[in-house]
């Protein structure tokens, strides 16, 4: 849903491989097994051991961030009054170019992986809000809406576990390039990071905005914004733990990861911002709550002394 974690640690240093006679696959000698099978990351000290650690700690609170908020939704049936369609459309743009920026630079088939999961939850994200916003601004239940959401959802889910495949399928075509092709291609992938950041750093805005216009964070999950932040922490820390490991220059691994460097640690500020508005606002919504009870009670209390008049 955020900043995904679209590097290759393969920058740090020149890994220490070996061809197995019987497998085309290469062998980190030295390194840990478990992270070059899943990750195919040659992974030879503590600190790129840590970095990876936390990336995929990183990754996780970005999986579970949007599980809170659908369950909000399906609580309170109100989310087109809470959440800001704004704040959901630049979203999935941001995933959505930060699924093109780690397929055009060649990422590893687990951050892909994860970004085609954040487009996921961002389509069912977005199909409650279209579903709740036509169900309650009609008198009557549809049972035709409720099945086209499922449907969209449905195809939107299918086509991008398709994706992984085809990227795989495609990648040794883009290796195959020339090699003058093959650096415009990573260049258009960087130029989509700095887009994703973008969309990214906006979304946070017109949910601001439709907290303010509310008054009130009522419908809105805050665990949304917490896991995210968790999520932006986490990446900002495995990306300055890695930097003692290198060995080639420390500013041009910043130059190629500034994109999702700035684009984490912006929305870490504006959710912190978000997190300021939740406090605030509370404290509105439970004085409305409060008053709301004054009206079933002063009629008992007006019974109460009528009867004792009489």
């Amino acid at each position: 849903m955020a900043t995904a974690r679209l590097w290759k640690i393969a920058d740090v240093a020149t890994p220490n491989w070996s061809s197995p006679a019987l497998s085309h696959r290469p062998r980190c000698v030295n390194g840990t097994q478990w992270i070059l099978y899943l990750l195919e990351e040659c992974v030879e000290n503590t600190w790129e051991y840590f970095s990876v650690i936390i990336g995929l700690v990183s990754m996780l609170c970005f999986l579970l961030s949007t599980i809170p908020q659908v369950y909000e939704a399906y609580r309170n049936g109100k989310v087109e009054e809470a959440i800001s369609f704004g704040f959901l459309l630049c979203i999935f743009s941001g995933d959505v170019t930060s699924f093109a920026g780690g397929y055009l630079t060649c990422q590893l088939p687990i951050q892909i992986v994860a970004v085609v999961s954040y487009i996921i939850t961002d389509l069912i994200l977005i199909s409650q809000f279209i579903y709740y916003k036509i169900k309650n601004s009609t008198s009557r239940k549809s049972p035709v809406l409720k099945w086209l959401c499922f449907l969209w959802c449905g195809a939107g889910t299918l086509l991008l576990m398709a994706l992984p495949k085809l990227i795989a399928d495609s990648s040794v075509a883009i290796a195959a390039e020339e090699p003058g092709t093959s650096k415009s291609v990573e260049i258009s992938g960087y130029i989509c990071g700095y887009t994703s950041a973008v969309f990214y750093l906006l979304s946070r805005f017109p949910q601001i905005y439709k907290n303010f216009q509310r008054q009130s964070t009522e419908g809105t999950s805050y665990m949304l914004f917490a896991l995210a932040m968790m999520g932006n922490t986490m990446y900002g820390l495995s990306v300055i733990l890695v930097l003692p490991a290198l060995r080639n220059s420390k500013r041009t691994f910043i130059i190629k990861h500034l994109a999702w460097l700035i684009s984490s640690f912006g929305v870490l500020i504006l959710d912190l911002f978000i997190t300021l508005q939740f406090i605030i606002y509370r404290k509105n919504s439970t004085k409305t709550k409060t008053l709301s009870h004054v009206p079933e009670v002063e009629p008992l209390l007006c019974d109460e002394e009528e009867l004792s008049v009489l």
